[in-house]
This record gives structure tokens, C-alpha cells and sequence, in this order.
């Protein structure tokens, strides 16, 4: 169950009293540039997002599809860091202080950072929750163990292929959302079958109280209220990001209008899943 004093457990909580299930929007940290990066940050909550995740810049992120793997070297290509993704998230608490954040990446750059430092300035920063795609719950004590003790989440990636056996080793260490992966593969590449996405969920569900985020191939208002009439949350990443890579100049800049284009199809996403987001123009 979800810890009601953190601010994941709060929104979870808000949307269950709300009836709805909830938006989480993944841009990449630094992408295209960091000014940018920051408006689309900043303007998420207002667009209707409720949990942000920020992928973390990875040099070799293999559990992501051609779409988010662009947004990371672009990011990469910028400058982008992982310190400057942590001081990315302690300017985003000085405007919001209850959109939930949870950082998405490798455990690579963390390591290097050193485990110690990083859970000390990730809970500095306000960071909620993490999501390390390449740490398996056997191998994840390392991270899991500081991360918990300071108070930040730790998010599981759950498949198909999760059985009835895997799924309570998956879920023992999951804290604040369980994150339903509704397609083998890699990210943004198609979308799955409904019906076959709640009998995953109701399984899932035998094994664990906490929320159930699903995400990998939702693009559209429509695919996210369906995927919303099943599960807790729906999380939308390769469209958003799209939205960059289809607004640069020939040089690799943002186009006039990058943020406000990917806001607005945040609000779509929103209205579509019966949130709050207010449309932007």
C-alpha cells in the first residue's frame, strides 16, 4: 500500500477519492536543451500531469525505443548531466511542491555519481521515486536500501512475461506504483490489447495494493482512457517526446512553440482520462 504522507501516496490517494485514474507524463531531462526542458517541466502540472517522470541522460538506454533513446543524446549532446537533472528538480519544488517526481533511468550514471551522494541530493532535490530499468529485484539492495531509508520510492517494472511466481519477488520491494510494461519490446513502438492489459492488471493485483501505472504505446486521448478504464494511471513518454524531435531546425534547435505543442497534447491527455488539465493554447 501506498504511503499516505509522500506525495506519491497523497495523489494516488486524491485521484482514487476523485474516481479517476491519474496522467504520468516521462520527458527526458535536458531535452532538447535545458531552457526548454525546463518550460516543458514546469508546465506539466498545469497541462493536467499527475506524477512526472524524468528520464535521467544515458549514453546506452537499452530498454528504450528509437524515440527516447534520441531524447537522451540530444540531451546528452547539450550538455546535460546528472547533477544538472537533480538541480533540475530542486528548481521545478521552488513552484510545485506536490506534483510527485520520480526519476527514470540506468543505474550506470548513479554509480558513478556514487549511491551515497546521489539518494542524499535526489531527496534534497525533492525527488519521489525512482525507477532504475536495469536493476532487478536481486540486485538492487545497492540503491533500494539508502533510497528506501531516506524516504524515496522504489518503482518496479512489471511485463507480460511477469507469472504468478516472478510477480512476488517483483512487488516485495515495490513502494508508491506498481509500472505495468503492457508490451514486450521497447518503448514507442505499438500499443496493446485491452482486454489482455486488464487480465495482466488483475493478476498484478492478487499480488500486491499498490496503484498499477501502464504504460509503453498510449499516444492518444483515446488509448489513454481506455488504458485509465483499467488501471490506476497511464503514462505516455515517446509521444510527448516525438513532439521535440519533430520541432527542431536542421541544427537540432527547438522550433517557437516546442513546449507549448507538447503541453497541449498533455491536456488532450488529460481531458481524455477525466482530468484537470486546462488547454493550452
Amino acid at each position: 500500500m501506498t504511503n499516505p504522507a509522500t506525495r506519491i501516496g497523497k495523489r494516488f490517494a486524491a485521484l482514487k477519492a476523485e474516481g479517476r485514474a491519474g496522467l504520468v507524463t516521462f520527458v527526458t531531462a535536458g531535452d532538447p536543451d535545458l531552457e526548454t526542458s525546463r518550460e516543458i517541466l514546469f508546465g506539466l502540472p498545469g497541462a493536467g500531469a499527475d506524477v512526472i517522470e524524468i528520464g535521467m541522460p544515458f549514453s546506452d538506454p537499452m530498454a528504450d525505443g528509437p524515440a527516447i533513446q534520441a531524447s537522451s543524446l540530444r540531451a546528452l549532446k547539450d550538455g546535460m548531466t546528472l547533477k544538472k537533472t537533480l538541480e533540475l528538480v530542486t528548481g521545478f519544488r521552488d513552484t510545485d511542491d506536490d506534483t510527485p517526481v520520480v526519476l527514470m533511468g540506468y543505474y550506470n550514471p548513479i554509480y558513478i555519481y556514487g549511491v551515497d551522494d546521489f539518494v542524499a541530493d535526489a531527496r534534497k532535490a525533492g525527488v519521489d521515486g525512482l525507477i532504475i530499468v536495469d536493476l532487478p529485484p536481486e540486485e538492487v539492495d545497492e540503491l533500494w536500501k539508502p533510497a528506501r531509508a531516506a524516504g524515496i520510492d522504489f518503482i518496479f517494472l512489471t511485463a507480460p512475461t511477469s507469472d504468478d511466481a516472478r510477480l512476488p519477488v517483483i512487488v516485495e520491494r515495490a513502494s508508491g506504483f506498481v509500472y505495468y510494461v503492457s508490451i514486450t519490446g521497447i518503448t514507442g513502438t505499438r500499443s496493446a490489447d485491452i482486454a489482455d492489459v486488464g487480465a495482466a492488471l488483475r493478476r498484478i493485483r492478487k499480488h500486491t495494493e499498490l496503484p498499477i501505472a501502464v504504460g509503453f504505446g498510449i499516444r492518444t486521448p483515446e488509448q489513454a482512457a481506455e488504458i485509465a478504464s483499467v488501471a490506476d494511471a497511464a503514462v505516455v513518454g515517446s509521444a510527448l517526446v516525438d513532439i521535440i524531435a519533430a520541432n527542431l531546425d536542421p541544427g537540432g534547435r527547438p522550433k517557437e512553440g516546442v513546449a507549448e505543442k507538447l503541453l497541449a497534447l498533455v491536456s488532450d491527455l488529460a481531458a481524455g482520462i477525466g482530468g484537470a488539465g486546462e488547454k493550452v493554447a
